[in-house]
């Protein structure tokens, strides 16, 4: 397998685990209320040890629980704001299938999933206090713009050495005979 070949293929390796690890969290966005029971329940057994270690963990489930169950019986409109959530993942999780598909022409994507991941930061530490989140949970939200960043950055790392690899032979084709 030619070099460029190998490469592509692993850009796409990347992009396709990208991509579904996006719709995993998106489609996790719906069903939040059995979620929180199912976690809640976890905490209350098999998964008591950890929260014996972060006693403030199950504090908190069961209090977001709580809401989400209120807002559930009494609000459920509010929780069709977690469905556009979803949505968004899910939409965002398609705007990768264009460098999927031709990495060098769009890697225009890669670099809008970048600056999305670093807007995850400022938007968890500014919006996290006025909601009342506590600032361990921000740390958790603001991890996934920085684990999300880093395949990002080995992709686009990668779509420029293709880049690289392939100009020669575009500009050798698109010279007039």
């Amino acid at each position: 397998m030619s070099e460029t070949r190998a490469l592509l293929r692993r850009i796409r390796v990347w992009l396709a685990v990208f991509i579904v690890c996006l719709v995993l969290s998106g489609a996790t966005a719906f069903p939040l209320v059995t979620e929180l029971h199912l976690l809640e329940d976890a905490l209350d057994g098999w998964a008591s040890p950890a929260a014996d270690a972060f006693p403030g963990l199950q504090e908190w489930i069961e209090r977001v629980r709580a809401g989400l169950d209120t807002a559930d019986q009494k609000y459920p409109f509010l929780l069709y704001g977690t469905d556009w959530l979803a949505f968004a993942h899910l939409v965002i999780a398609v705007a990768f299938y264009g460098p999927y598909r031709d990495p060098v022409r769009n890697i225009w994507a890669i670099d809008f999933g970048m600056i999305a991941c670093a807007g995850i930061i400022p938007l968890a530490l500014i919006c996290g206090p006025i909601r009342g989140i506590p600032f361990w949970w921000s740390l958790i939200d603001m991890s996934f713009g920085v684990f999300g960043v880093i395949p990002l950055l080995v992709v686009r790392r990668m779509i420029k050495r293709l880049e690289a690899l392939t100009a020669p032979v575009l500009r050798a084709r698109m010279l007039p005979a």
